[in-house]
């Protein structure tokens, strides 16, 4: 038996956000419980066979929605997202998820977390000394850690950052690189700086690195440094050697 639910937007814009390009959030949802859903400017239209479904469906939307009202650009990864929270029952946890901007980045962009995996994480930062953040590639350890970074710069919580990795290949041997010692290093720190830039902006950046107070650098020269006042960085410590450590 067909079963139709009726919910309501706050305005066009949510349901555009919601929609996503060429529909490609709402088509994952569909596929996801097998139901079918349309719009007519604010109300949103949710069909199909399995009641239980439609209530899941619902919830999905319901937290997209809350996404939306922190700002949140809807795309697939965060409708996944939510559907994960949904199915295990979880997704009251969505109103933790956005809760105040971290920082903004040079072009005026907030940074905040995305899943409660990151607010967590950015949780533990701010409350301890020392914090581990452990994770696949592309979760956002470096670039949250040096967001939360700057903005004790800003606020003036701390004096200098220093952020440090050891230079060590991902997997493949890079074989003799030209140039003087920055340059050497300066692929295996790439990702450092990437965060560093899209927070501050490259003259910004400049700035305090010519002042001392952004400071980037392999592992291997931190050996006998003092550290006071500053908001230390140890990128990929998976790769030291108990030696370093």
């Amino acid at each position: 038996m067909n079963t139709t639910k009726v919910m309501k937007a706050d305005n066009i814009d949510q349901i555009i956000n919601i929609f996503g390009s060429f529909d490609k959030n709402v088509k994952l949802l569909e596929g996801h419980y097998n139901v079918q859903i349309a719009h007519r400017d604010t109300d949103l239209k949710i069909s199909g066979n399995d009641e239980n479904k439609i209530k899941k469906a619902q919830r999905v939307l319901s937290g997209l929605m809350m996404l939306t009202a922190t700002g949140e650009q809807i795309d697939e990864q965060s409708t996944r997202y939510v559907i994960d929270l949904v199915d295990d029952g979880q997704e009251d946890k969505l109103i933790s998820i956005g809760k105040g901007n971290i920082n903004v980045t040079a072009k005026g962009k907030p940074v905040k977390p995305k899943t409660l995996g990151q607010r967590a994480y950015v949780e533990a930062i701010k409350n301890n000394v020392i914090t581990f953040g452990i994770g696949p590639a592309g979760t956002g350890k470096t670039y949250l850690a040096v967001a939360m970074a700057v903005a004790e710069l800003k606020n003036k919580t701390i004096g200098r950052i220093i952020i440090t990795r050891p230079a060590v290949e991902a997997g493949e041997n890079l074989g003799f690189l030209p140039g003087d010692l920055q340059t050497k290093v300066d692929p295996y720190l790439r990702p450092l700086y990437d965060a560093l830039y899209d927070m501050l902006g490259v003259e910004n950046y400049q700035k305090y690195v010519e002042r001392g107070i952004i400071e980037v650098a392999p592992l291997a020269y931190m050996r006998g440094r003092t550290l006071d006042d500053s908001f230390i960085i140890l990128d990929e410590a998976q790769n030291t050697t108990p030696e370093q450590m």
